[in-house]
């Protein structure tokens, strides 16, 4: 925002034309008036609301998405901005934004009890718009696994149905596994694996010292760890016990989300040919992803599920400087540096390092065992599709 140039009573007569224009329903008139309270950095969330009503009225995307944010960023429970969100989000193509805000709007107003008239009706547009979405979605999902090989006829009964829960049409039961995106229905309900049933393990381990080394080089340059969690400005903010933007947990990423970052796979020759002959999971743009994870001292990770139970999560501990533990359903584990500690991350956990000084292990996902091959190019076929539909 840029220096103030208007008075506090200047602002507030502009806000009061503004909202008198709104009232009459001249909307040019109402951003003419509030336009420059916003640029003067006078703006409150509600002048910020009037003035996305007017871009709404006039038609400008842009404008009302820009309100949308500044009311957010001040309320990230503001019903009407959210749905703003979401249709600014579908106005500019990203349909998967878009229905993102909009079952954000839905569930919010459902947990807020009885809405005045002006909010239902907002809610019943969000509700049709996220229909009218879910409806092109399942189109396009079809017709994408088809074009990939995978039309209705050639699926296992379990693949067939993890499409039926994606679409919706299928609700289950779920037990220890609670994915936030995908469930693959009929696999193990189980927290931990052991380390001595996968045959590429022992190779992995066997390359501690050396991924050690390339490690403690790093570590000579403090800024290639970033938060592990950033927010997304184009998706609806995650309230995660304050660790968003948080050093606190904090990640260096040789792949991330499937694509590998050639600066830091050029530093990391070692580490990733140690993981040469681990079944990487490889799903679209979402993995594999390899990267060295911090924790700093008294740092606690919050009870959360991953987003798909088709994969494992692999810890190799490199630093482990005292107390602190991996907790997956009822069952807390100590690092031991150089033991892989694997697990379902589908399942709830959560991480607490009670040590003095930071503790550090490299994580990288790979297919669970039980998957078959058909099955797991047809997850990466549905996820390819899903992530080519915006």
């Amino acid at each position: 925002m840029g220096e103030a140039t208007l008075t506090v009573a200047e602002a507030t007569k502009l806000a009061q034309e503004g909202g008198a224009a709104l009232q009459r329903g001249d909307a040019e008139a109402a951003r003419t008036a509030l336009r420059p309270v916003a640029d003067a950095g006078l703006a409150n969330a509600q002048i910020w609301l009037m003035l996305g009503e007017a871009y709404r009225l006039t038609g400008d995307h842009a404008g009302q998405e820009e309100a949308a944010d500044a009311v957010l960023d001040r309320d990230a429970r503001a019903l009407r901005a959210i749905v703003w969100k979401g249709d600014c989000r579908r106005a500019a193509g990203d349909r998967r934004a878009a229905a993102s805000w909009y079952v954000n709007a839905i569930r919010l107003a459902e947990a807020m009890g009885p809405l005045p008239p002006s909010l239902q009706m907002l809610v019943a547009a969000a509700e049709a718009a996220r229909a009218e979405l879910d409806a092109e979605f399942g189109a396009a999902l079809e017709a994408g696994l088809a074009e990939r090989g995978l039309p209705p006829g050639v699926r296992s009964p379990a693949f067939a149905r993890s499409i039926a829960i994606v679409r919706g049409d299928e609700r289950v039961d779920m037990e220890l596994q609670r994915p936030s995106s995908f469930y693959f229905p009929g696999l193990p309900q189980r927290a931990f694996y052991e380390r001595d049933q996968f045959a590429w393990a022992p190779a992995v381990e066997a390359a501690t010292a050396a991924i050690r080394a390339e490690l403690t080089a790093a570590l000579d340059d403090p800024g290639l760890f970033k938060p592990y969690l950033t927010h997304a400005p184009d998706r609806p903010r995650v309230d995660f016990d304050g660790m968003h933007d948080n050093p606190q947990w904090s990640a260096l990423h040789l792949i991330e989300n499937g694509a590998p970052i050639p600066e830091m796979t050029a530093r990391f020759p070692e580490t990733l040919a140690a993981l040469d002959t681990a079944p990487l999971c490889r799903i679209s743009v979402r993995s594999p992803s390899i990267m060295f994870s911090l924790l700093q001292p008294g740092a606690r990770i919050a009870p959360h599920h991953g987003m798909i139970n088709a994969r494992l999560i692999c810890h190799l501990p490199l630093v482990v400087p005292g107390a602190g533990a991996l907790q997956v359903a009822d069952e807390a584990r100590q690092w031991e540096e150089g033991k892989l500690l694997i697990f379902d991350d589908s399942v709830q956990h959560e991480a607490w390092n009670d040590a003095d000084s930071d503790r550090i292990v490299l994580i990288f996902d790979v297919w669970r065992p039980e998957l078959s091959e058909a099955d797991r190019r047809g997850v990466a076929a549905l996820f390819e599709t899903v992530d080519a539909y915006r």
